[in-house]
């Protein structure tokens, strides 16, 4: 029998995200007339509800919008800062070692990941403002609004939410999120059953008094939290339990705009985020592949894997070495990305050498995602998070605050090194890829330092392989953030012996988390497509 005929008009916006909540709150939006932007603030808002560990307003993000209006691409990067209060050594006694994972730094007294000491200031709310204040369309207190809903009515516990819940951080040497989310009293009634644990999937969690806050937000807008009533709510917990963050801090807050970082790729443009955000190893790592006949390699084979496993090396060692907030530390972006840098990775790689990292510090992989476009042509991008929470929610607030501090090196002299004022390196990489000027895909993805190397393959998928946007998205990935490499269980155990006998130490992974989980939509000769990870709980919504 024939195909039936497709009887959906074609969608004239789209928004991805991993959480249902937050993507229908995004398709309402445009469906209201909203702008991309305005579609993704209110996703993003319901997300920091819905997905209340991974973000929120008391977080921390980068976006980036493209505007066919001026034909200008703009990042704001959001990342947090460190208090002023904070001193180069001042945990430098307190240090035992690096995450086995290589996300976070372990003190004795774990005062860097759980408590008011680990709170860095927020910088998500502002960027909102300031990227409503350009490309919004609707009013700013209707960006809210379904997230008011979901805290008042209630949203469900979903599959993804109660896993990461109950994972065993253990064997990373971190604490458990059931620790955080019992840390504060207002985390135990909101998240916790009767006997203490995390609750379970169906059961429902409700929040007033982050519909509260919200309300604040959308009647005073981001000053609320920065010079307002919320404001006033952070700093009376943080006098209270002896925090690091300050009147001032809030207060002299400021997101960054700052010109995206361009790199080719045989013939499309990569729009990435800079440093301090991750845009940096996406870029490295297409460089040198571009001296690859990937193609001819065969998808996911054992070549494939080393060549690609040898770029995320390299590139991961060197973003340890140079990359930090360049406002302390100038990264060498212009000999990383030359070409004679690129091909003589490339020569090495091809020769067999392999590159050796053995650790590689970053981010938390508690994070989240959101790709749209409007009918309109503006394309925006954005990913952001708590970092690693630090379980403290201000009393009456309803919100936890960021636990980022555990990015920092406790270590002085280093590149991720505490400094007052400083950022650190996000692997955080929203991305927008241009063909002849024209934007043809936006993509992102959570899960700290895999963002980048999940990133790559789904762009590999789709400009090297032609992949659809869920083709790419779904594909099996692999990952190398040390001498290691992480491989997905539906990569077959014939090829995993392949690349074993060439040397490398290889771990199948029942697990989703090694690999990140990229969302994206496509926009290839006028058709929008989207893509969600299976490995989350969202999907690609199109408007028509």
């Amino acid at each position: 029998m024939p195909r039936p005929a497709r009887r959906l008009p074609d969608p004239r916006a789209m928004i991805v995200a991993p959480q249902p909540e937050a993507v229908e709150a995004g398709a309402a939006m445009l469906r209201a007339g909203g702008s991309a932007v305005d579609a993704l603030l209110a996703c993003a808002f319901t997300q920091g509800v819905v997905d209340p560990m991974m973000c929120g307003i008391g977080g921390l993000g980068v976006i980036q919008v493209f505007d066919p209006r001026t034909g200008r691409t703009s990042v704001i990067d959001g990342l947090s800062t460190c208090p002023a209060a904070c001193a180069p050594a001042m945990w430098q006694a307190d240090f035992q070692r690096e995450c086995s994972d290589g996300y976070g730094y372990i003190l004795g007294s774990r005062a860097n990941e759980i408590g008011h000491r680990a709170v860095t200031t927020p910088g998500i709310l502002r960027l909102f403002a300031e990227a409503h204040a350009e490309w919004g369309r609707g009013p700013w207190s209707s960006l809210m609004a379904p997230a008011i809903a979901f805290a008042e009515e209630g949203w469900i516990v979903r599959p993804h939410v109660s896993a990461m819940w109950t994972m065993d951080e253990s064997g990373y040497g971190r604490l458990s999120y059931a620790d955080k989310l019992r840390f504060t009293p207002e985390g135990r009634a909101l998240y916790t059953r009767p006997d203490g644990t995390p609750k379970k999937p169906g059961e429902t969690v409700r929040n007033p008094a982050l519909a509260a806050s919200l309300g604040l937000v959308a009647r005073d807008g981001a000053e609320a939290l920065y010079t307002g009533s919320l404001a006033d709510s952070i700093l009376a917990d943080m006098r209270a339990h002896d925090g690091l963050l300050s009147a001032a801090d809030l207060a002299g807050f400021r997101p960054r705009r700052v010109e995206p970082l361009l790199v080719s790729y045989r013939g499309y443009t990569i729009s990435l985020p800079p440093p301090p955000a991750g845009g940096i190893v996406v870029a490295e790592m297409l460089r040198i592949l571009e001296h690859f006949d990937l193609v001819a390699m065969g998808h996911n084979s054992a070549e494939y894997i080393r060549v690609l496993a040898e770029a995320m090396k390299i590139a991961g060692r060197d973003r340890d070495e140079h990359i930090g907030d360049p406002a302390f530390m100038p990264p060498p972006l212009e000999r990383l990305l030359s070409d004679d840098y690129a091909a003589a990775c490339a020569a090495r790689i091809r020769a067999g050498e392999k590159a050796s990292l053995t650790r590689l510090g970053g981010d938390s992989k508690h994070t989240t995602t959101i790709s749209c476009v409007d009918g309109d042509g503006l394309v925006a991008s954005m990913t952001h998070t708590l970092g690693v929470p630090s379980g403290v929610i201000p009393p009456g607030t309803g919100f936890m605050l960021n636990g980022a501090m555990n990015w920092y090196d406790p270590r002085p002299g280093r590149a991720g090194s505490i400094a007052p004022g400083k950022k650190r390196f996000s692997s955080m990489t929203p991305a927008i890829v241009f063909q002849d000027g024209r934007p043809v895909m936006t993509l992102g993805a959570p899960g700290g330092a895999w963002i980048g190397i999940a990133v790559l393959q789904a762009l590999l998928n789709v400009l090297d392989w032609g992949m659809t946007m869920q083709e790419a998205v779904m594909a099996p990935r692999f990952s190398a953030t040390s001498d290691s490499i992480d491989i997905s269980n539906r990569i077959p155990r014939a090829v995993e012996k392949q690349v074993a006998a060439m040397g490398y130490g290889v771990r199948r992974n029942y697990h989703s988390f090694p690999f990140a989980a990229v969302h994206g939509i496509t926009l290839f000769d006028g058709r929008i497509e989207g893509g969600a990870d299976p490995q989350r709980d969202g999907y690609a919504e199109g408007v028509a």
